[in-house]
């Protein structure tokens, strides 16, 4: 009597634990929490991944930028440039790029590419001079100082050429980017960025014996590559 009592209770408790549904919504959280978080913490990667290089691209064109307009000199005679303005210009990158940390995790590349001879009638350029600054040393650029018989200066689909009697600033930026969560939120590590712009006054292109068009009477360090 009290064994079939007891089947009886126990059969009534598992019928309540069947029909019971007031713990459900914690385990449906539960399991569905892991994805949240994942889906959360990669939003906010890729989401700084983006931004930083929208910030990397601004700085690119920022330096071209910068350096079509330097040199000194009047109205009246071509603008010379000197080691120190361009010292200067990639300073001015580096605390554009705030706590990006851009020349320790870096490099900025300038280049100045201009025609062959003036007037170019062979269509071909080459690259007078060439400036870099960052710790990222394994990435040389897409060119060398002195590289000329160019048909432009070639980066992904576009091809930049320089005017007649003028010159183009362009740089390549590269940066390794420091994941917040972790690496694998984002598409890869190594951000390159491009900018280019037309000098806009007359420039000194030969400037002292050198040949190279810089000026250095400050004895200025060189921003060598």
């Amino acid at each position: 009597m009290i064994a079939a009592q007891h089947r009886h209770q126990l059969a009534a408790e598992l019928l309540r634990l069947k029909t019971d549904r007031s713990g459900m919504a914690m385990v449906e959280f539960a399991l569905c929490l892991p994805f949240f978080i994942a889906f959360t913490m990669g939003g906010v990667e890729l989401a700084n991944f983006i931004t930083t290089k929208m910030r990397l691209s601004q700085i690119s064109l920022q330096v071209a930028d910068n350096a079509s307009r330097i040199g000194s000199g009047s109205l009246l005679s071509a603008r010379q440039i000197s080691e120190t303005q361009i010292n200067d210009l990639l300073t001015g990158a580096g605390l554009q790029g705030g706590a990006m940390n851009l020349y320790t995790n870096g490099r900025v590349i300038l280049y100045s590419l201009e025609p062959v001879a003036n007037p170019n009638t062979t269509d071909r350029y080459k690259i007078r001079w060439k400036r870099c600054r960052g710790a990222k040393t394994a990435y040389v650029g897409s060119y060398t100082q002195g590289q000329t018989n160019l048909t432009g200066f070639v980066s992904g689909t576009q091809t930049i050429k320089a005017p007649a009697d003028g010159a183009v600033m362009v740089v390549q930026l590269s940066y390794t980017y420091r994941p917040l969560i972790a690496q694998a939120f984002i598409p890869k590590p190594e951000i390159i960025e491009f900018g280019a712009m037309t000098v806009r006054d007359t420039r000194d292109m030969v400037g002292p014996a050198n040949g190279v068009g810089i000026y250095n009477t400050e004895n200025a360090t060189i921003s060598s590559c």
